[in-house]
This record gives structure tokens, sequence and C-alpha cells, in this order.
């Protein structure tokens, strides 16, 4: 079943937070009510009558509980008429009824199997539409509610359900920008650091030391420090091997988090020099990320914003090292919606966090990529990160 994404649907913005986040401000349950009343209006316009969730950021979003998504099925079923059922292990009764007292659970013990509590869900529930998590449930959750719910209908609702976090509110803004901080400060200690010789995996041990020094509660994903060749593959891996020479690039992807909320930065620096070729390669990429910074607007859906800033690098000598899209949202995911590439004509929206992070590679030579986390406002864009995109000599 192909289900509908309906525009406009971030009119409205609620409360905080993030997941460690919680013990600095509790999220209501008037918040906490608004954000499941918003996912009820995008099933309904996605002819669903329910959505069924696993932890993960929807998860917790909605209702203000972290739970780990382990070898346990744990599955949360929102109704579109407000109501909600839940399939829970024994284990996590106290925390859950704690939180969610209201929700009618069929809490199931290891040495008893969990089918009889969705068949027991499922007799509750009836005959219902229900949208899942394509991207983030698992094949056994799936199948356990295909067997308990036997009268029910599955579809993968993914594009829909993601929509409910995509327009961040102040506080959420706030913990983003927290971690951005922390990101560009552990960077710019790093790079005073940094000399010719030094081994990539080095040189990620400082920037992640440094993240943690400065205030980070996580690493966002594991940091990405590439030099030369290295730098070539986009999601390259960091190695003890491989050291910095004079005129390499090197490349940081990296970000830290901050009350469950992320930052993604690339910059890429050269070792003490740089080729005339290799300037040219930077300076393209540098106007394409400069163009899409200034750009991104709600007057722009998502692949406008692609088209443009791609057409830079398509129309510079270099169109053939073009690999990747433009970028993506950010928030409790270090990648979720909307995602800025060809294709997607959903409008961008007030409230929206992107990536701006157009890159050219040249295979085992070099990789260039500068990525900003930008939050798209009535008036336009706002770059939230702010580090240096001149072309830098380190070292």
């Amino acid at each position: 079943m192909t289900t509908g994404v309906p525009e406009n649907t971030c009119q409205a913005t609620f409360g905080p937070i993030g997941i460690q986040e919680a013990k600095l401000e509790k999220i209501t349950a008037n918040q906490l009510e608004a954000r499941r009343n918003r996912l009820s209006r995008l099933l309904e316009d996605a002819s669903l009558d329910a959505a069924a969730i696993v932890p993960g950021a929807n998860f917790y979003y909605l209702t203000g509980v972290d739970f780990h998504l382990m070898e346990r099925p744990t599955v949360l079923f929102i109704l579109t008429d407000g109501t909600m059922h839940a399939v829970i292990p024994e284990l996590e009764r106290g925390k859950w009824k704690e939180a969610m007292p209201s929700v009618d659970t069929a809490f199931w013990q290891d040495s008893d199997g969990f089918d009889s509590a969705f068949e027991r869900i499922g007799a509750s529930i009836g005959n219902l539409r229900i949208g899942v998590e394509g991207q983030r449930m698992r094949v056994f959750e799936f199948e356990a509610i295909r067997r308990g719910l036997s009268n029910s209908s599955l579809s993968d609702a993914e594009s829909v359900i993601a929509r409910v976090r995509e327009c961040k509110d102040p506080q959420e803004i706030e913990l983003m920008e927290r971690a951005i901080s922390i990101s560009e400060r552990a960077l710019a200690r790093t790079v005073e650091m940094i000399s010719a010789g030094m081994s990539e995996r080095k040189i990620q041990g400082l920037l992640m030391s440094a993240m943690l020094d400065e205030g980070a509660e996580g690493i966002a994903f594991g940091s990405i420090v590439l030099a030369g060749g290295n730098s070539a593959n986009p999601h390259g891996h960091s190695s003890e091997r491989n050291k910095l020479h004079r005129g390499d690039a090197l490349l940081f992807d990296f970000g830290a988090s901050f009350g469950g909320y992320h930052a993604d930065i690339t910059r890429t620096f050269f070792c003490e020099t740089t080729s005339e070729r290799h300037k040219e390669i930077y300076q393209t990429v540098h106007e394409a990320n400069e163009l899409g910074r200034n750009i991104a607007s709600p007057e722009l859906t998502a692949h406008d914003v692609d088209e443009r800033v791609t057409e830079v690098l398509r129309s510079s000598p270099f169109s053939d090292l073009i690999v990747h899209k433009t970028g993506h949202g950010l928030g409790l995911y270090v990648h979720e919606a909307p995602q800025v590439m060809v294709g997607n004509r959903t409008p961008l929206e007030d409230g929206n966090v992107i990536t701006i992070e157009p890159g050219l590679y040249r295979f085992n030579e070099i990789g260039v990529r500068i990525e900003d986390d930008v939050l798209i406002e009535a008036s336009g864009a706002r770059s939230l990160t702010s580090f240096d995109r001149s072309l830098t000599l380190i070292g």
C-alpha cells in the first residue's frame, strides 16, 4: 500500500526535548498529547487508522519514554482516535506504568513469549489499517504484529510517521545549537594540535576527546577523519596506518550530541599547502555550499535546493566527481526527514533543520565536503553552524 504525505503539517510546534535532556526540563503531558494529535492528523490524511512504533526517536518523541531497541519486541500502537495500546516486556513494567499509566498494555514474560500479548492487543483494537516504521521496525516485530493482529493490514508508513518530528520547536533548536557549539569549539581545539605525520586515528581521538571536554553528552556518530586519498571516500574509516602528509586534504565529518539532539558538521582543510587544482575543487564546493545556505527557504522544495546546489557542481570542470545528494534532515537522528535530494518535492517549512553538504571526490586523490546545519525560518534560512568555511591550511 502506498500512503500519501500531506503538505503543510508543521503549522504548530510543541515542547522540548531530547532523550538525555529530560533531567533538565521534563516534557509535559500536554506537549506529548499535542504531538500525538499531530501524528493522528498525518495518519488520517494518509488513509491510515493507526501507527505501530518501536523504540527510537519517534517512540521517545511521542511518549517521553526512552527504551532500547532490543531482542524483546516493544511496540506502541497509536490510533487516530487518540487511544493507545502497547506490548511491553515485563521487565519494563515499572518504567512504563510510571510514565504511561492509562495506556492499555499487554505485558509479557520471557518465559511465556510475546505472541499472546500481541493477540490480546489485536482483540482490543480490531481490524485496522496500520502504518509501520519501515526504516526502523525489524522483521520479527513486523511478523509478531502480523500474527497477533491478523485482521489488520500493515504497510510502510515511514514517510508519514517521520513528518511528525520534521519541524523543530525553539527548545529543540536550542539543544541542537548547544551540540553544534560544542562541536565547533572541539574542532577549533583539534586543528591547533595537528601536524604532518599524525595518523587519522590520532586526530580522531583528539577530536572526540575535545568534544567530551567541551560538554558533549555523547557522540552523534563515529567521527570521520580522512587524510589524502582516503578523503575521497565520503564515509571512509579512520586508520592508524593512514598518515597526514604535506599537501593532503584532511576531511572531518563529525558531531556532538546534547540532550539527545545532534550536530553534523563537515570541514575540509589542507596540510601546510595545496595545489591549484585542489584549490579549484575546494572553491567549487564552497560556492555550492554558500548558494544552498542562501537560497533555502519555505519558497522552495527540497528538490529545488538539491537541483540548484548540484548545478553549481555540474557546471564546473569537476562534474564527474559528484557522488551524493545535497543533504538531509537533522534532529533526534543524524539522518532523518526531509531528504534534500532530487525527487523530494515536499516544500521546506519553518522549523525544518537540514544539512547543506555538497562534495566532490576524486578517487584515491582528494575529497572535499563542506557541511552546515541550517534552520529553515519563515523569512529564509539561518545557518546554525558558523565555523570558518574559507580554504584553510593547518599544520
